[in-house]
């Protein structure tokens, strides 16, 4: 099925569906991060001393990361769903294709931003990110 092509209104829309989304993709990942930490945290007496771990911080440990990756999971299929494309899950960056002049674009828009005030080519990413001209419609 080819990527849905949102217009500028379209996206806009969407903003308030999808924060809280991404606001829980951010935080999965924060839990992720922070449980893949406290297992190896866990697990470094084993590694040097051959001292064992308590299994039952241990196995909660790791149920705590994976409910976490679930989340994470659940939460990249929802926005895939929607035709919104993750950049950069830690920041909130996503991407809405779109069309520009006759060719494809991104309209580009991170958590926290107010509105979409940017695009950029298809190859280009963050960096070569553009100003939307307001009374320009993509």
């Amino acid at each position: 099925m080819p990527p849905r092509l949102f217009t500028l209104p379209e996206a806009e829309a969407l903003l308030p569906r999808i924060t809280p989304i991404l606001e829980a993709i951010r935080d999965a990942r924060r839990a992720v991060a922070a449980g893949e930490a406290e297992l190896d945290r866990l697990l470094a007496p084993t590694r040097s001393n051959g001292h064992g771990v308590d299994p039952s911080k241990l196995e909660e440990s790791r149920a705590a990361t994976m409910r976490a990756m679930a989340e994470l999971r659940a939460r990249s299929a929802e926005l895939d769903a929607l035709g919104v494309e993750l950049k950069d899950p830690d920041t909130g960056l996503v991407d809405f294709q779109s069309r520009r002049q006759g060719r494809i674009v991104y309209l580009c828009w991170r958590l926290g931003e107010p509105r979409i005030d940017w695009w950029h080519e298809l190859d280009a990413g963050f960096a070569g990110r553009r100003r939307l001209d307001r009374d320009e419609r993509p």
